[in-house]
């Protein structure tokens, strides 16, 4: 800093080098100093919990994994705390993946997961794969999973998969969760809740998340899980905590350095002007 500079001037010109060095410090801390997060759960992930949780033995819920390996941190506790509580309840799951890079993603999570829960494919689970354009293999599987996916990810026919043998399209589905990291979210909305009415949920990530809100006040989708927080809220509703549980202290913890560098920076902002206008 040069020499005779205001305080106010040092603080707006601090070296951004220095905020790297500092974030790289405060998300050690938690990996040093572990603790826990309290989570509270709002509404609208305990929606999407309640909803699955009332679904019978043997239910039928479609899960979307939208996402690729870019928001897989936000995106896959919720999708494995998801697989865990449908596993759990004995429900069956059509799994679909419109993001291109998600499809051998997908197939190790759920392959895991299912083994954990002594789960079979095509049995208690099909995985119907990855198919492009989302909108049009959206408007598709509403007239029938069969059109898009006349086989699924393994190379098996679906009319060959026993628990696909009474499910056709979205009439007999109970929902449709869709965790997405990009506009694969609006296609569903748009396509499958306001075209065939087959009720959606929502996972996004945390920057996303402000943009579905209004979505879920008009009843467009009945549930939302936003971000890190959202997937740690399910886990504390599965009374399992996970990846997302872990995560929190990390977040915390740098989020409070974002929040503190935002105040200097106003103060330092606030003062530079009360000085230029000559009320120093």
């Amino acid at each position: 800093m040069r020499d005779g500079m205001a305080w106010y001037d040092r603080l707006l010109n601090i070296d951004r080098r220095w905020i790297y060095v500092l974030m790289a410090l405060v998300v050690i801390v938690p990996a040093v100093r572990p603790f826990t997060v309290p989570v509270g759960i709002s509404g609208e992930v305990r929606a999407v919990h309640e909803a699955i949780e009332a679904q019978p033995a043997g239910g039928v819920i479609h899960l979307a994994i939208d996402y690729d390996p870019s928001t897989l941190a936000e995106l896959q506790p919720m999708a494995e705390a998801i697989l865990h509580q449908c596993f759990d309840k004995d429900l069956r799951l059509v799994i679909t993946a419109l993001s291109q890079f998600g499809p051998a993603m997908v197939d190790e999570l759920v392959t895991r997961v299912a083994t954990e829960h002594g789960k079979q494919r095509d049995v208690h689970y099909a995985f119907l794969g990855y198919k492009p354009y989302p909108a049009i293999t959206i408007l598709a599987m509403g007239s029938d999973y069969r059109v898009p996916f006349p086989t699924d990810y393994y190379g098996t026919a679906v009319d060959a998969i026993p628990m696909m043998q009474d499910i056709h399209n979205f009439s007999d589905v109970a929902c449709v969760v869709s965790l997405a990291g990009g506009n694969v979210a609006d296609m569903w909305i748009q396509y499958g809740n306001a075209k065939y009415g087959v009720p959606v949920a929502l996972g996004v990530t945390g920057v996303m998340a402000s943009d579905y809100y209004p979505y879920l006040q008009s009843g467009q989708i009945f549930g939302l899980l936003p971000g890190v927080k959202g997937a740690a809220e399910y886990e504390s509703l599965r009374e399992r905590p996970g990846q997302a549980s872990r995560g929190m202290p990390y977040q915390v913890t740098s989020h409070l350095l974002i929040i503190i560098a935002m105040i200097v920076a106003n103060v330092g902002y606030i003062a530079q002007r009360r000085a230029h206008a000559g009320g120093r």
